[in-house]
């Protein structure tokens, strides 16, 4: 589709060429299984090891601390569940979260309530913050773990991860952050940070769909999430996705190195059309203005549905979001603009615009020409 923008990137992204290519061999010729121990199969546990080896250097970690996953939310899944499982024969059966997070680590709380885990949901401010002031009042005697996402998904709003870390640290709590929106687009280095367990998902940073990684500081390591096979070195079971693995190793290593350039791009795009809509009347930026994922741009109009503006964008050949991806089927207001105290109707009249690799300032324009025709419209304004 010639016309067609998709600014939809924080839902998932375009696998670059060169992943592609890197992919390719692995899918026809080099397709061994990693676990062999004839050379057709050792080949590619090599190649495998060179890819942690890869992405364990780029976040400041010990190969042996990088765990290969299907996604993000899996890895969510491991590091709640696994740690609690394990840390429950010690007595810490207290968990602490936030109300924004991802419903990967909502779901797995909540799980874990039901098993009879006691949760705490910590509150954010107006601009989508948790203060690291809540976690340390929030810790306990019984806690076990903290996780706390590294930036939001719907309004891009970046957390105090460093601080954060630190104050678990302190109190001997570990500490688990979800990165899957901050991986490839912010600097990351798991010792300087504090931080204990991370989740990362390849597709978020042009890799490929079904590759996800596990970090785990050595020496913490949760129970086994998936069992029946001894890949992983015994911890997750299941055939080596070699060239899912090898194509998220190269999606990460030139995320990484266009990082700055790439964030500059899309600050500058993401900026320019905030200035557009924002002259829409009745119209308000959600989210930290300033301390927010350089690509990510969410905002609410009065008196408009969220669904009904993406169906217009959609006819104008614009992919957008309203919410997060996963509850895109659900007509309910995002549960993280609630939690930041947003009136329902502004809840429920929000957009996501969120910028990629491949976007263009001439594409931020027909954006804002769009949205801002699409609202007038859905208000019976002439446009």
């Amino acid at each position: 589709m010639k016309d067609f923008i998709y600014a939809d990137n924080a839902a998932t992204t375009r696998i670059a060429d060169e992943v592609l290519e890197a992919m390719m061999p692995y899918f026809k010729d080099n397709y061994g299984n990693a676990s062999s121990v004839y050379k057709f199969g050792r080949d590619n546990h090599q190649a495998i090891e060179s890819a942690r080896k890869t992405i364990a250097h780029l976040i400041g970690a010990s190969p042996m601390e990088i765990f290969f996953t299907s996604c993000g939310s899996e890895s969510d899944n491991w590091a709640l569940k696994g740690t609690m499982h394990r840390l429950a024969a010690e007595g810490k059966k207290h968990l602490i979260t936030s109300k924004i997070e991802h419903h990967a680590i909502l779901h797995s709380a909540e799980a874990l309530e039901r098993e009879g885990f006691d949760v705490t949901y910590l509150p954010v401010d107006e601009y989508g913050r948790v203060s690291a002031q809540s976690v340390k009042d929030a810790i306990r005697e019984d806690t076990g773990l903290v996780s706390i996402m590294y930036a939001n998904n719907e309004v891009g709003t970046i957390q105090p991860v460093k601080e954060i870390g630190g104050i678990c640290r302190e109190a001997g709590v570990l500490f688990h952050t979800d990165a899957v929106q901050a991986a490839g687009a912010l600097h990351i280095d798991v010792n300087e940070q504090n931080i204990d367990m991370l989740s990362m998902s390849a597709h978020k940073f042009n890799g490929p769909k079904g590759a996800g990684v596990f970090y785990c500081r050595r020496g913490h390591f949760p129970d086994n999430f998936m069992d029946g096979g001894a890949q992983e070195r015994g911890h997750r079971a299941g055939t080596e996705n070699v060239a899912y693995i090898i194509g998220m190793a190269k999606a990460f290593e030139m995320a990484c190195a266009e990082m700055d350039a790439k964030a500059e791009k899309l600050a500058a795009m993401r900026d320019h059309i905030k200035e557009g809509l924002l002259k829409i009347h009745d119209s308000q930026l959600n989210g930290d203005p300033v301390n927010r994922l350089p690509g990510n741009l969410n905002v609410s109009f009065a008196k408009i549905d969220g669904q009904s503006m993406l169906f217009d964008l959609d006819l104008e050949g614009i992919a957008a979001s309203s919410g997060s991806a996963c509850a895109s089927g659900a007509l309910d207001p995002s549960h993280v603009l609630l939690a930041m105290g947003l009136p329902y109707e502004m809840a429920h009249g929000s957009l996501r615009i969120s910028l990629g690799r491949y976007n263009t300032m001439e594409e931020a324009d027909r954006i804002i020409e769009a949205v801002t025709s699409v609202v007038a419209g859905l208000r019976g304004e002439k446009k």
